[in-house]
């Protein structure tokens, strides 16, 4: 069973991009399936630190990326999901390619959302593990008053 309560494809999740860091730095999403969503990140002057290898502030921004965009697919009606705490634990350089990111829900509750993030280099091996907390929130237009 699907975790998604919105309908997105990855053409609409790369359009929403536009003009934001996501795109500056090249992060694009390229699969999603009943449980995770993934995308792939340059690993190129837009998100190098100054000694040339991978900064670890780019492997937290596709990871909160990930998180945050899924989180938000995982809520229906007039919910909406933000980021609460986020976590980065760096295990290896990488210099050039690219890097991939999945994002995979650790708990989806009412209030609360946890997600871990794998991000990877081209040869699968482990670069980054990140863990996001999001809440859970609902737009206070459409709030009664008991609901504040």
């Amino acid at each position: 069973m699907s975790i998604w309560q919105k309908k997105f494809d990855l053409n609409d999740l790369n359009n929403a991009s536009k003009n934001t860091l996501v795109e500056h730095i090249g992060i694009e999403y390229c699969a999603f399936d009943d449980n995770s969503l993934t995308a792939i990140m340059p690993v190129d002057a837009r998100t190098h630190q100054p000694f040339g290898m991978l900064h670890g502030g780019a492997s937290v921004v596709l990871a909160e990326t990930l998180g945050s965009i899924a989180a938000n697919m995982c809520v229906s009606g007039d919910r909406y999901c933000v980021g609460l705490d986020i976590n980065a634990n760096h295990i290896r350089v990488v210099r050039t390619g690219f890097v991939s990111g999945k994002a995979m829900p650790i708990h989806l509750g009412a209030t609360t959302q946890v997600w871990q993030i794998t991000i990877t280099d081209e040869r699968d091996n482990l670069v980054c593990t990140s863990r996001l907390t999001m809440a859970v929130l609902r737009d206070k237009k459409d709030a009664h008053e008991s609901d504040l």
